[in-house]
This record gives C-alpha cells, structure tokens and sequence, in this order.
C-alpha cells in the first residue's frame, strides 16, 4: 500500500506544493525562501523518516507570515492525505529530544481531532533575516489541524543557569521531536495488520 501524497494549495498569497512519502528514506527537497524554515522542514523529513517536497513561494516582501503558514497547512493536509483510513498504524508516538542544553518534549495522537498544546519559554524575536519565532506556535497549530492530528510540544528546559534561550536550538528541538514522533505513530504496527487503532472503528 503506497502511503504517499501530493498537495498543492494556491492563494493570492502564496502558492505551495508538497509531496511526501511516509515509508521513505529522509530524501528531502524543500525551498520557501525562508533559510531557517527550509532547515526546520528538513528535520521533518530526516528525522521521521520522510521523504518530502516543498515548494513554496510566497509574498516574502511583506512578511514570512503567509509562508511559513500555507506551507505548515499543506504539509499537515499532505500527512492527513497520505495516511488515508489509518488502518495499521501505531496511532500514537512520543519524543524527548535533547539539543545541548535544551530539552523538548513531543507527544503526537494521529487521532483525526485537531488539538494543538504548546509551550515555550520567550524568544529573541527572529532566528536569522527572516523567521520570527512567534510563527513557531503558529506552524504546529496550523501542521495540526490540517493534519487532524492531537500534538503537545512542550520545552522542558531552555537555558543554561543565568543564561538566555537559544532560540536556534530552541525551535529546531521542537522540530526533531515531533519528527521522531511522527515517525512513531505513523509506523505500522506489525500487531495490529490492517486494523483501526481505535474502538470507534475510524480515525
């Protein structure tokens, strides 16, 4: 069974493509014209074992907002798309991942009800020329409910004592965990061939 899809989302605003592949290698290309995002949707295919395309452009020239936002959509419409009636999965996935001194948390329910909990310490506003980190929280609200997916993310530490949140390592732990438990949930569950992990019978 291919668990693969491809979306496409066009507005006055921007215009994104996404394609992915959830049996796949990690094998990414991806260009919105925001360096750090780019880097960020990397991990997503790297880390959860995803193959993924995007193309994004976007009104740049006034801000990342519609950007980063589309693409967050699309990218959750095409996990949504991909993992079709979810028969077979794990359902659920967890991560701790740690990045030098910080330590995130992600727990992932591939449920089809939309909820989003996150939670960060405050951040310098930007990493980079062009991401703000107020979008972060914006991205997984968007990822989520696109995808219908339940998803915490919460940042269990943040600075070394007497020290400021790298707001780099901040984000990009995020990004890895909810990879590693994405990773998770899609998985097949050789236990439970063909059946909804669900006693409702759907997700």
């Amino acid at each position: 069974m291919s668990r693969t899809a491809r979306v496409e989302r066009i507005t006055k605003e921007t215009k994104v493509l996404v394609e992915i592949d959830l049996d796949g290698t990690g094998a990414a290309e991806i260009s919105t014209g925001v360096g750090f995002y780019d880097h960020m949707l990397n991990q997503i295919a790297r880390h959860g074992g995803f193959d993924l395309t995007v193309q994004t452009v976007g009104d740049l020239e006034i801000d990342a907002h519609h950007t980063m936002e589309d693409t967050a959509l699309a990218l959750g419409a095409a996990f949504d798309q991909a993992l079709g009636d979810k028969a077979g999965i794990r359902r659920y996935g967890s991560a701790t991942v740690p990045m030098d001194e910080v330590l995130v948390r992600a727990a992932v329910d591939l449920s089809g009800r939309p909820y989003v909990v996150h939670d960060e310490p405050l951040l310098t506003p930007y990493i980079g020329p062009v991401y703000p980190t107020s979008m972060t929280r914006h991205i997984w609200e968007s990822f989520g409910q696109a995808a219908r997916i339940t998803l915490h993310v919460d940042v269990l530490r943040a600075a070394r004592p007497g020290g400021h949140p790298d707001a780099h390592h901040v984000v990009e732990a995020q990004f890895k965990a909810v990879s590693r438990a994405l990773r998770e949930a899609t998985a097949i569950d050789p236990r439970s061939a063909g059946v909804i992990p669900s006693t409702k019978g759907a997700l």
